[in-house]
């Protein structure tokens, strides 16, 4: 499975495409879309949502994970950063992709350990687990990269399950079946 993570940011929001099976993924491309805050803010919206384009065009992705929002201080920073989510969602189903949400807290959880780890540790963790010499930067990429890495634990865990419900079933209507007589 191929996996595009994307760190929404309206002024930086990081990108990385990762390739494998359940907890075996290697690197295939890393980057962050930037904008100027001298642009407009549509304007902006739109440079993200072509980035995003052009990079699943790139390495047709099956599958599309994004940070969920968090809830800032500032109202309008939430409005903001819910705007350029919308953009690299509406991208993502435009290009046909499953597309999943993941906390910053689960992401965090799932790559370095610990809900509360801090943007230096998350870039550590990345590096070691795609086998990298160096971090990747910006850290809006290494932030996209968790959230890739993150959808390859989760979503496989997810197939299980849906897989075990499916057998639990067949199990159940078949021992449930009765013949009826002729």
């Amino acid at each position: 499975m191929r996996v595009l993570g994307i760190d929404p940011g309206s002024e930086t929001t990081g990108w990385g495409v990762i390739e494998g099976v359940g907890r075996h993924y290697q690197l295939l491309e890393y980057g962050a879309i930037r904008s100027s805050q001298r642009q407009k803010f549509p304007a902006r919206l739109l440079q993200i949502s072509n980035g995003i384009e052009e990079v699943i065009a790139r390495h047709r992705p099956e599958a599309c994970a994004i940070e969920d929002g968090f809830l800032a201080t500032n109202v309008k920073v939430t409005l903001k950063l819910g705007q350029v989510r919308g953009v690299a969602m509406l991208a993502a189903e435009r290009a046909g992709l499953e597309t999943c949400e993941y906390s910053p807290r689960l992401v965090k959880q799932t790559v370095v350990g610990y809900g509360n780890a801090e943007k230096h540790q998350v870039q550590e963790m990345v590096r070691i687990l795609l086998s990298l010499t160096v971090a990747p930067e910006p850290q809006d990429a290494a932030d996209a990269l968790a959230v890739a890495i993150c959808h390859f634990h989760h979503a496989g865990l997810t197939q299980r399950i849906i897989a075990a419900e499916a057998r639990i079933k067949l199990t159940v209507s078949a021992a449930t079946r009765r013949r009826v007589p002729r």
